[in-house]
């Protein structure tokens, strides 16, 4: 096996500069995530999503990111999960993209809440059938027995919704917007020297600040 504490790679790509940024941190993350979409990343909108009960217990996954708002950032998913239920009890969450072929990483902290009924509707009558029944058959985050009453969950809701193009909203799915208090985006460097500039939310503005590596 290879020696893991002597893998390492130096990060010379590119440089970040507070002077440079867009004064919204909003509009620099659009910014990065299309030169991450035209560098083809694979999935630039994977994200890991990091949750955490009320007693500080914490956990991470990867989802991913449906849509940027103005004031937030969307993604969708099963409202009876482990991830939901930390989210009811405890709504502050951190959101982290990592895109290794750019040696760019942003981090993001903020606040979640449910989007509307409306939008989730929206957004899962648009998405693939399969994922559509697939949805509804899955108790999300349950001890099951085995993957055999999974099947036999989507066989019964694919007969229950045949004649149906797309599938109802179920009341257990839909989505969350996480409004952010702080977005820092690093930038990789050589010597581990990287560049991480932080925009801090102060009432209705946002702080530039740069931090050391």
């Amino acid at each position: 096996m290879k020696d893991i504490a002597k893998m390492r790679q130096d990060y010379t790509l590119q440089s970040l500069s507070e002077k440079e940024v867009f004064k919204n941190p909003f509009e620099q993350f659009r910014y990065w995530f299309d030169e991450a979409l035209k560098s083809e990343i694979p999935e630039p909108n994977a994200m890991t999503l990091a949750t955490a009960t009320p007693d500080g217990y914490p956990s991470a996954r990867i989802v991913l990111l449906k849509g940027i708002e103005k004031d937030g950032f969307l993604f969708y998913t099963n409202y009876e999960s482990r991830k939901a239920e930390e989210m009811k009890a405890n709504p502050r969450v951190a959101l982290v993209f990592n895109w290794l072929g750019l040696q760019r990483q942003i981090r993001i902290e903020g606040i979640v809440a449910k989007t509307t009924k409306k939008q989730s509707l929206q957004y899962f009558q648009s998405r693939p059938r399969g994922s559509q029944i697939s949805a509804w058959s899955s108790p999300q985050s349950k001890v099951i027995d085995e993957r055999l009453l999974l099947e036999e969950r989507i066989r019964s809701v694919e007969k229950r919704f045949e004649d149906r193009k797309t599938l109802p909203l179920p009341a257990f799915w839909g989505g969350y917007k996480v409004k952010p208090v702080r977005i820092e985006f690093w930038q990789g460097r050589s010597n581990r020297l990287h560049d991480r500039i932080r925009y801090q939310k102060v009432k209705r503005s946002w702080i530039i600040e740069r931090l050391a590596p």
